[in-house]
Parts: C-alpha cells; structure tokens; sequence
C-alpha cells in the first residue's frame, strides 16, 4: 500500500451519504454590492468595460464569489456537516487538500445595493481517484447567491481531499530527487494558449467583435461583451510592466539556474508588458535578479521543463 490509507466500499458510502447536505445555510454578505469594490475589482483586473460605471452600472459577473467572502475568519454558516465530511476525510489518512477549478453562471446581474444571502449544498464526493499529487477524493459544493431573494448565479467550488503519494526509495540513489515545476490549471477556456505554447506561439486572443486583444484568455471581451474570438501570434517583444523577487520559501522546482545563477536562490517573476498592449506573468531569466528594473526590454523565449512541461520566459535584455 506504500503507506497509502486502506479504503473499503462501506467507508465510501459513508462519504457520498453527504451528498445534498447543506455545507452552508442562511449566509448573509458581509457587505452590499458596492461601487468601491467594483472599483477595485476593475482596476486591479485592468477591466475597463463602461458597463461598471456610471449610474448604471453593474458588478462584473466574475466577482460572483467576491460578495460571499468571509474574510480572514471561518463563515459562521458553514454547517456541521460539511465539518464532520472533511473530518471524515482527514481521520482516513486523506489529510491534504487542493483547490481545483470552480464553475460560475450567472443568471442576473448585480448592481450597487443588492443584498446578498446564499446556501452551499455539497453537491457530489467523487469515487476514490488516482492522481499526480496522491489518491483521493473531489468533493463539489454548490453555492446558489441570491440578490434580494432572487436567484443571481451559481458558484461550484472543487477540492481534492487527497493521502499525499509517497515515492519508493532507492537506497543506491543518493541524489534528491528532481522537483517538477507546477502544472498549468488546464481548461476548456484557455486550451488553445496552451496548445500554442507547445508549438512554441504566444498567443493572444482577439475580440471579432471590436477588434480588442485581451489576455488572460477569457469566454468573452470584457469591451463588448462578445463570445466570438479568434488568436494574433505575439511578437515575443516587451517591456518589464512590474516584478517581484521571491526570496522565501525555496521552492526547489525554481532554481536559480534559470536565472543566471548555480544553485537554488531566488528568481524574478515580471508582470511582462507585451509590445502588442496587454501583460502576462511570467519569469525574467538571463539576468541577476539585482539587475531587475521596471521598463527592462525583454524577449519572449520558450523552455521545457521536462517532457511535459514548456513554459513561455522572457530574457532580459541589458544594455
């Protein structure tokens, strides 16, 4: 077993007999919908639809969750059930969690003023799944948001309460082992970047509609509001927009290797802007994280990680 917790069928019954319980009951928003926030929430998005101005404006769909936050603290209407389900989870060895995509509809829109109050259900526990990070189980809630007691949309929240995977030793191997640089969140939305990345391509979408180029990849311009899209080739030319250097904690997986230096240490990570107007995260490589500065040109380049894995880079171009 590798360490790994023993699971019977009587033991998953238990866990999907929590399926349409409540996980959370009665909430209540901290706050109405609200202008600052909206404000906030645009501005640090760089989304400047008109629609979120102005006396009539309403609140980006996407900050669904946003009204239903409880901040630093635990909701006081998460249920005793949804308690006991994780506990359950724990108790069987599947102690670690990871969030792994969330699902929105929106029915109608919110506007300054709207109360807000909203349910969890747990929806659905997944049978016991193989994955990269261990086995485990998915556990779906459901949250319906209501505005004024009118149903506005619908979040579902993914976990994956999983028994971490151990991995055989090998005595005659003194080397530690290599790290993985993390996998990219995958889906339906942003398929097609990624695909263009294996080929080596930036690709940024492009709003038929307007003519509006937006990245991230999104299901719809935030300009116009239209579905319909197709894809310009970056350039790979740009400029260092802002960054940070991270110092701690070490993350094997970002050596310093791939920042001009020998050995673990820290790196840079840039929010790049692209001479074609909009502005992606990533690594400045090639340079001392020192020499760093904002309005650095840089050069898009590609690098694979491993047999899996390549990722866009920008080197950093010193004059």
């Amino acid at each position: 077993m590798n360490g790994e917790p023993e699971v019977h069928e009587e033991f998953e019954e238990r866990l999907k007999a929590y399926e349409g319980r409540p996980a959370a009951a009665t909430g209540v928003g901290r706050d109405p919908v609200n202008e600052p926030m909206i404000r906030h929430w645009c501005e640090a998005m760089g989304d400047t639809n008109p629609a979120y101005t102005g006396p009539d404006a309403i609140a980006p769909p996407t900050m669904l969750q946003a009204w239903t936050m409880a901040g630093l603290h635990r909701r006081p209407e998460r249920t005793a059930a949804y308690d006991e389900l994780l506990g359950l989870l724990d108790e069987s060895g599947h102690h670690a969690v990871v969030a792994t995509d969330c699902e929105q509809e929106y029915l109608r829109p919110l506007r300054p003023g709207d109360e807000i109050t909203f349910d969890s259900v747990i929806e659905s526990v997944s049978e016991r799944k193989t994955t990269k990070l261990g086995r485990g189980y998915f556990v779906t809630t459901r949250t319906d948001i209501r505005a004024g007691g009118e149903l506005a949309g619908t979040h579902r929240f993914r976990i994956l309460k999983y028994a971490p995977a151990r991995r055989p030793e090998d005595p005659t191997d003194r080397k530690p082992p290599e790290e993985r640089r993390p996998r990219p969140v995958v889906n339906r939305d942003n398929a097609g970047f990624w695909e263009g990345v294996a080929r080596h391509e930036l690709l940024i979408q492009r709003c038929t509609g307007c003519g509006t180029l937006r990245f991230p990849w999104l299901p719809g311009c935030n300009s116009c509001g239209s579905p319909e899209w197709d894809t310009v080739e970056a350039s790979g030319e740009g400029t260092v927009y802002s960054y940070v250097v991270m110092h701690h904690p070490p993350f094997p997986a970002f050596t310093a290797s791939d920042h001009a230096a020998a050995a673990a240490g820290p790196y840079t990570v840039g929010l790049i802007e692209l001479a074609e107007g909009v502005r992606i995260i990533s690594n400045v490589v090639g340079v001392p994280y020192g020499k760093v500065r904002i309005g650095m040109p840089v050069r898009l380049e590609f690098r694979r990680y491993d047999d899996e894995l390549v990722l866009p880079v920008f080197q950093g171009v010193t004059r």
